[in-house]
């Protein structure tokens, strides 16, 4: 495994970090000495072995950062439909309280 296993400048492919993790976690080697095999950084296997352990099958997914328009028009759409239905909730409340007050 080299450490040219890129898909861009800078970036590591999902099964190349995963193979540091796993090389990391067997303990056969010193980190330092597979971050120097590898060609990265060793602060940079413990960052990856940190966002696998904190995401789990979501770490390395590329699914991080900004979402894209379609999902932030879904997401503003969901914010107006809940605001809605929220609203509708609380006058309907209302409405059972005033009823229910002259029932009694």
């Amino acid at each position: 495994m080299g450490g040219v296993n890129m898909r861009g400048p800078g970036r590591y492919s999902k099964e190349f970090k995963l193979e540091a993790i796993r090389l990391m976690n067997s303990g056969d080697k010193p980190i330092s000495e597979i971050a120097m095999q590898l060609g990265v950084k060793r602060t940079l296997l413990y960052r990856w072995r940190d966002q696998a352990g904190e995401r789990g099958d979501e770490a390395f997914s590329g699914k991080l950062g900004r979402p894209k328009n379609d999902e932030l028009s879904e997401m503003a759409r969901l914010r107006k439909e809940l605001k809605e239905v929220t609203e509708e909730r609380d006058i309907l409340k209302k409405a059972a309280a005033y009823f229910a007050k002259d029932l009694r």
